[in-house]
């Protein structure tokens, strides 16, 4: 005659500790490893232990912890438990403080840095970004990188603009070479409109009789008309045009 089978049947739960464990929640694998449920950590599993395991631990967590540790008494389940969720509630109020700082230093230098200085009042000083948003025209905050080296360094950003007509994205590369910051590019995108306009392009440049007037050089004596005065000491990338 065969001995009857005794079947196990789980311990009850408390009804006061049947709700939703915010240790669980906030610390997920960490929380399962020191309450011996270790199905918490799935967790670590990509997308669906992010998206979903830690509200599946904080509305079950409690059960789990229960059967799975040795208390003393409720009392003793429900003290263990608060400190999980005060330690919890530090450690990612601390995280979002550090980033908050993180980014806050980063938006900080990047509109304090000299690049985007020299970006926004080359912008409100163009005539062409004026007559496509009006003036003033105000900046926003500065998004990019700016790398400093010594007297080198490189800047690329982007930042909003916008005027009483108008508004608009600024996009920059500039360069500092010898501790002196230059724009390789400015380029403004208009809302509404599908083409960036380059706010560095070539200028004309018109000298009223410039014809009539002559310099003499004292290295070699020899006379030059102003024209040819200024395209000998025009810097590389600006050209001086319609002169007559």
């Amino acid at each position: 005659m065969s001995e009857p089978r005794i079947r196990t049947v789980p311990e009850p739960i408390p009804p006061e500790i049947d709700r939703w464990n915010w240790g669980a929640f906030l610390l997920n694998w960490i929380w399962g490893v020191g309450n011996n449920t270790f199905i918490a950590l799935l967790t670590l599993v990509p997308f669906f232990g992010i998206l979903i395991m830690p509200f599946v631990l904080g509305a079950k967590g409690s059960k789990w912890a229960w059967r799975n540790g040795r208390w003393d008494s409720v009392a003793h389940f429900k003290r263990v438990q608060r400190l999980w969720a005060i330690w919890g509630a530090v450690i990612w109020v601390g995280l979002f403080l550090w980033f908050a700082v993180l980014f806050g230093g980063v938006f900080y230098s990047l509109k304090n840095s000299e690049a985007y200085a020299l970006a926004a009042s080359r912008l409100q000083a163009s005539a062409e970004a004026a007559d496509m948003l009006g003036t003033p025209i105000s900046t926003g905050f500065p998004w990019g990188s700016v790398s400093v080296g010594g007297g080198s360094g490189n800047a690329i950003l982007t930042f909003s603009a916008t005027g009483p007509k108008g508004a608009g994205q600024v996009f920059v590369n500039a360069i500092r070479h010898d501790g002196v910051w230059s724009i390789r590019s400015l380029r403004l995108k208009v809302e509404g409109r599908d083409d960036p306009i380059d706010l560095l392009k070539e200028r004309s440049v018109r000298l009223e009789g410039a014809h009539r007037r002559v310099f003499h050089s004292a290295a070699t004596n020899d006379s030059m008309t102003l024209a040819d005065q200024m395209a000998s000491i025009t810097p590389r990338g600006i050209a001086v045009r319609d002169l007559k």
